[in-house]
């Protein structure tokens, strides 16, 4: 269990532990090795996880990961540990371990969702979309009966682009050049495997393209992507040639911001570069929530590897994913027990405790709770603008445990008999506490719904 204090301890550049999650093989694990590799020069405890056999167990107060080759066990805190995900793990068990850390507190490069996203060539494209950028006309293919009604929904001649929507370095993305040929592939691929996902997309004629490295909010790297010659696809990894790339002021906020759009910290951004570089925007191809490093870091050289370990010495820099909860939780305040609060967003003043027969003795103050009465330090009053005018309250600080960590926090006294809860939390607790709040639901987190 945490405490408030193991937050504010933190140091600028300090140390910490490397744990690099991965579905990546042999020679396929080029980034994996490479961080693994900065990481011990850099001074930082590391290791590498195969995803298959991998288990999160909890010994003695503390956490280790597990391999499938060794039990000996690999310490982890969340306070100063990073979790690097390396290729697109897609088993359920898999992208669960990634939960199972998210839910801890860990700092996840990157999380869950973002993975999601970006392991979808659709649902990337809808979350770009949402974002206003610009990209090559994209439509589904439902079935195999929908393949015209689809192509119509494009609105473009050919030739054009299929892709599967899973898919990296190339694999799976054909170029189509006739209605005739449309039709054979879908039918191939739907014969093969009937439950193929498939999308087609506007051709967008080009001789190279463009990687660009985000991270943290910022551009690392950039290079040029030649495309391959007989081939269509420009990726490092077919054969394409690549050269460092100047990006133009339009082109970097454009990267950022699909960057931004997916939730991603380590990110890789692909365009097709506008005629008019300086003027209008690329076509946003995808964003890659693993990138590779080979190619670009020959390209521009730079070590990304190195890069990416030295942002994160940073402790203000690790930020855990939040956890969702519904607007009212089970949470524990010492010495009372377990009380329903109340998530309330629009609260940036001070949180409330219901308290019964509060009185003041100097600099003590004594209320009951739950049928419970304590006498503890006052350390303010205050006066708080509500529905029924302005009401008096003492203030008192208390420690609040939830989901597993556990904070001292102050609290305003006001009968909430009415209420319909025993705590309303603000703003800055919900901050504290890493959640996010989804008006929609109750008991997300804890699923108690009865005390």
């Amino acid at each position: 269990m945490e405490t408030f204090g193991s937050f504010i301890s933190e140091a600028k550049d300090e140390k910490y532990r490397v744990v690099i999650l991965t579905v990546e093989h042999g020679d396929k694990s080029i980034t994996s090795k490479k961080l693994a590799k900065e990481a011990t020069k850099l001074g930082l405890e590391n290791i590498v996880v195969q995803f298959n056999g991998a288990t999160l167990r909890y010994n003695d107060g503390n956490h280790f990961v597990h391999t499938m080759d060794s039990d000996k066990g690999f310490q982890v805190n969340s306070s100063n540990t990073v979790i690097f995900v390396r290729g697109t793990p897609t088993k359920d068990s898999h992208l669960d371990l990634i939960s199972e850390f998210e839910r801890l507190g860990y700092c996840i490069v990157n999380n869950r969702t973002t993975i999601n996203v970006c392991a979808d060539k659709y649902r990337n494209y809808v979350r770009l979309k949402d974002y206003g950028l610009t990209q090559p006309k994209t439509v589904l293919i439902p079935n195999k009966d929908m393949v015209e009604t689809s192509f119509e929904a494009l609105d473009t001649k050919f030739p054009i682009i299929m892709k599967t929507l899973r898919g990296s370095k190339g694999v799976g993305v054909l170029f189509v050049e006739s209605k005739k040929s449309l039709d054979a592939i879908v039918q191939l691929v739907y014969k093969t495997d009937e439950d193929s996902d498939l999308l087609i997309q506007e051709y967008i004629k080009t001789d190279y393209d463009v990687r660009v490295i985000v991270l943290g909010g910022r551009v690392i790297a950039s290079m040029k992507r030649d495309v391959v010659e007989g081939d269509f696809r420009s990726n490092y990894s077919q054969g394409g040639s690549v050269s460092k790339f100047d990006l133009t002021d339009v082109e970097e906020k454009q990267c950022l911001l699909a960057a931004k759009a997916v939730d991603g910290i380590f990110t890789a951004v692909d365009f097709i570069p506008a005629k008019n570089r300086d003027k209008n925007p690329p076509y946003i191809l995808e964003v890659n929530s693993s990138p590779g490093t080979d190619g670009i870091e020959e390209a521009t050289n730079t070590n990304i590897s190195k890069e990416v370990l030295t942002h994160f010495l940073n402790p203000a820099v690790r930020h855990s994913v939040p956890n969702q909860c519904g607007y009212e939780e089970v949470i524990e305040i010492k010495p009372f027990g377990e009380l329903v609060a109340k998530f309330d967003t629009g609260n940036s003043v001070l949180s409330v405790l219901h308290a019964e027969d509060v009185k003041v003795s100097g600099n003590k103050v004594t209320f009951t709770n739950s049928g419970k009465s304590i006498t503890t330090s006052l350390v303010k009053e205050y006066k708080a603008q509500t529905g029924a005018g302005v009401d008096e309250r003492y203030v008192v600080k208390l420690d609040l445990t939830f989901s597993g960590s556990t904070y001292e926090f102050m609290f305003g006294l006001d009968d909430r008999t009415k209420m319909g809860t025993d705590v309303l939390l603000n703003r800055f607790v919900m901050n504290k506490l890493n959640v996010m709040v989804n008006p929609q639901r109750k008991f997300i987190v804890t699923t108690k719904k009865d005390i």
